[in-house]
């Protein structure tokens, strides 16, 4: 009996797990079908990946995907500079006003892009602001603050104020003791907004697609219009590099979690 309550769990771990990945693992497989635009197993080849840096389907894919790059970089830096100081802001307020402001800042995180999309298209035409690569850094800063401070501010709840205080005390001035006690305490949960923010802009399309004009267009976007003819090798080639250096960033995040859990245990 012991041992079946043990199996059932795993099995069902594995099966979740499998049906998480297989879909990725199919594509990964079929980026490097010689057989284009097929589902048929033609034989292995790499001329998917080299085709990706030739011809106009590759040249628009990588121009989309740095221009994707760069807006999400930005959109990423600003919108976890924001989330600090507001998490930093939140911390000095009394129990009632950090519960409504709070709450306020959930509200976008549970609301549909759809929603935020036309919100900001409508606002922007008010405004009388031409769509282009501005307005949609600005959509997309708006768009991530709020997951910003979701991951900063655990780090601020758990910051002993007696660091702070005690670095005063000792003649640090408030921005000496905001950058050298303050930001390396809550440095993990910056390094988490900046990755879940890049990530979620990365991969925005709703939002993307209201808010900037045909000139522009991000990597959802063109891989979007691209789908609508059937399936390109080159999309599958792209897709797999980026899944690649998602991965590895993360394993690496992991080690060097790793290897400080295990440097203060020592």
């Amino acid at each position: 009996m012991k041992f079946i309550k043990r199996l059932v769990p795993n099995i069902y771990i594995g099966l979740i797990l499998l049906f998480l990945y297989l879909p990725i693992a199919i594509l990964i497989v079929y980026s490097f079908n010689s057989v284009p635009k097929s589902f048929i197993w033609g034989g292995f080849t790499i001329r998917n990946y080299t085709n990706l840096f030739s011809g106009s389907d590759g040249g628009e894919l990588l121009e989309a995907l740095l221009t994707t790059l760069k807006i999400a970089t930005i959109a990423s830096v600003v919108s976890t500079i924001f989330g600090v100081i507001s998490c930093l802001g939140i911390a000095y307020m009394n129990k009632k006003m950090q519960g409504a402001v709070m709450s306020l800042t959930y509200i976008p995180n549970v609301m549909p892009e759809l929603v935020i999309g036309i919100a900001f298209m409508l606002l922007f035409s008010f405004l009388g602001v031409q769509k282009g690569q501005f307005t949609l850094i600005c959509a997309h800063i708006a768009f991530c603050v709020p997951f910003a401070i979701l991951s900063i501010n655990p780090k601020i709840k758990q910051l002993d104020k007696n660091l702070s205080e005690a670095a005063m005390d000792l003649g640090a001035t408030q921005l000496q003791t905001l950058r050298l006690v303050i930001i390396p305490e809550i440095m993990p949960g910056i390094l988490s907004a900046l990755m879940l923010t890049f990530t979620m802009s990365v991969d925005d399309y709703l939002i993307s697609n209201f808010n900037v004009d045909s000139s522009t267009q991000t990597l959802p976007m063109k891989i979007y219009s691209m789908a609508k003819f059937g399936v390109n090798p080159k999309m599958n080639a792209l897709t797999t590099i980026l899944f690649v250096v998602v991965l590895a960033l993360l394993i690496l995040s992991n080690l060097s979690s790793f290897k400080d859990a295990k440097n203060k245990k020592k």
